[in-house]
């Protein structure tokens, strides 16, 4: 059985698609594939990690060929890495990864946050994108997505968190004083879009770090199964998040995937539907402890980071997946696989430092080739020139 929580199905947990320019048809490798010229591949390349054109170092790399030559085409992707144009891997790949587009979509309750308003939207919005800009910039090992002890805010933001001595529009690096909200699992965009306007969702919240950083996004649910009540009622008592929870996942049906996915959002319930940190859901005190799928004991952000952290090997496989789709402009297949697994392999050298995955991207086969169109005769035309 699959989630049901009236979220209106949020989407499965495919990797994020359609930033970097469109790059041929999905194909498996083999004899109609050909190697891209210099020229097509300058391209390619400005357009996974910039989100524009080749620049005048970059066409001169093509025009002398040395982006055939892989060491010659690694230092040309780290200068480009270096450049300011690379924020496109912030507001176009991390964007699309965590869905930061859904943010627009969501306004919560003025009656259970009056405090929300459009300048702590887009405060959230870009804390996320600078924190991950960051990481790309000090090129920083991808793990630190989940165990920073800073973040980026303003003085709207850090208000919102509780932090002090933040003063002005401008954005700053603070350090956590807080530890449960490290990393991007304390965000404020992913903790409000992940929320109903009402309420929090451990539902959505679940489903999103199973879909978004695990890769692993559970089945739909049965057509016939209700949602979570939002008015629930006991001896005149609106119950909590979490009692409406257990009375939906009651059923055998319900509770195959309720017991996978509901732990991790139970985890994050103290942060409320904003994200700003709570002990009380409607006068009563917030009860977040549960289990891991692997029997883990947890009941706060910080230890559902460590359970998540004890096995780190679906976190980086599903970034490699999102980060290859997003540099093909195309969803993965099952031929994509094995380069998956290698780029994985390979960065674990470099102490997986995103630096490492970006130069196993660009080096794949699947980025460096592309389907051959059929000529005239039926022959395949070969990939030589620009």
């Amino acid at each position: 059985a699959g989630v049901g929580d009236g979220s209106g199905g949020r989407g499965a947990g495919a990797p994020a698609v359609g930033g970097a320019r469109e790059s041929g048809a999905a194909v498996e490798p083999g004899p109609e594939s050909y190697r891209l010229g210099d020229y097509d591949l300058a391209a390619r390349l400005s357009f996974f990690l910039w989100g524009s054109g080749p620049d005048e170092q970059l066409m001169s790399a093509a025009a002398t060929g040395r982006l055939s030559d892989p060491a010659a085409r690694e230092a040309e992707v780290r200068r480009m890495l270096r450049d300011p144009r690379a924020s496109a891997l912030s507001t176009r790949f991390a964007g699309q990864w965590f869905r930061l587009q859904d943010l627009e979509k969501i306004q919560p309750d003025v009656r259970v946050n009056p405090d929300f308003d459009e300048p702590l939207k887009r405060a959230m919005l870009r804390e996320t994108e600078i924190f991950f800009d960051n990481l790309v910039r000090e090129d920083r090992p991808i793990l630190d997505l989940y165990t920073a002890d800073y973040t980026f805010v303003n003085e709207r933001l850090a208000r919102h968190y509780g932090i002090p001595d933040v003063a002005g529009d401008h954005f700053r690096r603070v350090r956590q004083i807080d530890g449960e909200r490290r990393g991007i699992l304390g965000h404020g965009s992913m903790l409000t879009l992940t929320s109903h306007a009402g309420r929090t969702s451990p539902v959505l919240r679940g489903k999103w770090v199973m879909e978004v950083l695990l890769g692993t996004p559970p089945p739909p649910p049965p057509p016939d199964i209700p949602e979570l009540e939002e008015e629930a009622v006991e001896d005149g008592r609106l119950l909590t998040v979490r009692e409406r929870l257990e009375m939906h996942a009651a059923s055998p049906t319900c509770n195959a995937c309720h017991r996978m996915i509901d732990p991790i959002g139970l985890a994050l319930e103290n942060y409320d539907v904003s994200g700003a940190w709570r002990i009380r859901d409607g006068g009563v005190p917030i009860d977040a402890a549960s289990e891991f799928y692997d029997g883990t004991p947890i009941s706060t952000p910080s230890e559902l980071r460590a359970a998540l952290l004890k096995r780190p090997e679906p976190l980086l496989r599903t970034f490699t997946e999102n980060l290859m789709a997003y540099a093909l402009g195309r969803r993965l297949e099952y031929y994509d696989m094995p380069a998956v697994r290698r780029i994985v392999r390979d960065a674990a050298a470099e102490d997986y430092r995103i630096s490492a995955f970006i130069v196993g991207v660009a080096g794949s086969d699947a980025f460096l080739m592309k389907a051959a169109p059929a000529a005239a005769d039926g022959e395949p035309v070969n990939g030589n020139g620009g």
